[in-house]
């Protein structure tokens, strides 16, 4: 089977234009969020908060003039995104709800005989969330402990979170990181959740998984890494079989990167944009600050080889340990990443601290990188409703504001 070939530097322009990032900041409102997460599948869900949580930093390198709250009112008031399962918790669009039909009766098995004690209290539940929902666990009087996840928790918690798991309940709405919890049938159109599984057999399960990760970053490649968690049963065997078959069948074109001695895939749909970057793009280079775990983060490998950049999130480090710091967020400027910041927005004197700044080697500070990081700069700020940028003592940061 013949490979396209690609030189670093258009691949690198094939997969930040399918993103959304080559150039930053296009999309518009609630339609650019929705066409956004439904062209690369989901976007990550992480509680942390220094300067919005992760998918709100997602949407604001992409949306122009991106507030929360939009994300927000489509989650929980016009219901057409919702919290679930997919590359660990995510964010998809409810159109996605019978293809994870496997995920909800993998989670039904798995908590149903997971605990006496859980499975005893589940119909007070039901009757108290009936009577008085939408509901969160600190309004359940259910006090046992019990082993999960983590830790042990209240049997109130665990057994919303199971609730939740197969499919009976959906996340209402949140205040801060506390989930609220209600029906889902009261909230998803009937003939959504009648709709079966599309998926018949395993096989035609990963298919579709394996290409929606495909579209989630834009180009991948079957090498194991974060791109692939979240598909329960696919081995490393089965996906290199079944993407075999895809490139066979041609709903995936096999690409060549240039000194990079494994192979890359792309959707049969995103050919055009292929030509397109093949035959030569020319795009004002903007900056855009990237989320920790942005689709184009979630295979670190494929950064490195790629982009020439490596990032490692060291939110989970000792401090010691920590090469740049706690919540560290990477710069792009046009197709390269030249640095990384640690900013925190501080609520109090409502202003954005930049605690470090790190530029890679060799980059230099041109006049129009120092206008697309104030435009950046100013958008960001924007984005978090502060009022003026603070820098920390900070000798790399470039003397711009």
């Amino acid at each position: 089977m013949n490979k396209i070939k690609l030189t670093k530097e258009q691949a690198r322009q094939f997969i930040l234009i399918h993103q959304g990032l080559l150039p930053p900041r296009k999309l518009k409102g609630k339609n650019g969020i929705l066409d956004f997460i439904r062209k690369v599948g989901c976007i990550q869900f992480d509680p942390l908060n220094r300067v919005g949580q992760n998918p709100d930093l997602v949407l604001q390198s992409r949306i122009k003039d991106y507030k929360p709250t939009l994300l927000q009112e489509l989650l929980y008031t016009d219901r057409k995104l919702l919290d679930g399962w997919d590359k660990n918790m995510s964010i998809y669009s409810i159109e996605d709800w019978p293809y994870f039909e496997r995920y909800r009766m993998n989670a039904y098995k798995k908590y149903k005989r997971k605990s006496k004690d859980l499975n005893k209290i589940l119909p007070e539940v039901r009757k108290v969330l009936k009577e008085k929902g939408p509901l969160s666990s600190i309004d359940l009087k259910f006090d046992t402990k019990i082993d999960w996840a983590w830790a042990p928790t209240r049997v109130s918690r665990a057994a919303l979170e199971s609730m939740y798991s197969w499919g009976e309940l959906i996340v209402h709405h949140k205040v801060g990181t506390r989930k609220y919890y209600d029906f889902t049938e009261k909230y998803l159109p009937d003939n959504l959740l009648s709709t079966p599984d599309p998926n018949t057999s395993d096989k035609e399960y990963y298919k579709w998984h394996i290409k929606r990760r495909i579209r989630g970053i834009g180009m991948l490649w079957a090498l194991s890494g974060g791109s692939w968690l979240g598909i329960k049963g696919l081995k490393k065997g089965i996906r290199t079989e079944i993407l075999s078959e895809l490139v066979k069948n041609d709903e995936v074109i096999l690409i060549k990167v240039e000194n990079i001695e494994n192979p890359f895939y792309i959707l049969k749909e995103d050919e055009e944009l292929l030509h397109r970057v093949l035959n030569g793009v020319c795009i004002e280079p903007q900056v855009s600050f990237i989320a920790p775990l942005d689709n184009i983060l979630w295979d670190r490998k494929l950064v490195k080889k790629i982009f020439d950049f490596e990032y490692v999130w060291e939110v989970y480090k000792p401090v010691k340990e920590r090469k740049y710091g706690y919540y560290v967020l990477p710069i792009l400027y046009g197709d390269k990443f030249i640095g990384r910041f640690e900013p925190v927005l501080d609520k109090k004197s409502n202003q954005l601290v930049i605690k470090n700044w790190w530029w890679e080697p060799e980059v230099s500070i041109t006049d129009n990188l120092h206008y697309a990081l104030i435009s950046a700069l100013k958008d960001f700020l924007n984005y978090l409703g502060a009022d003026k940028v603070k820098i920390s003592n900070n000798k790399n940061f470039p003397s711009i504001l």
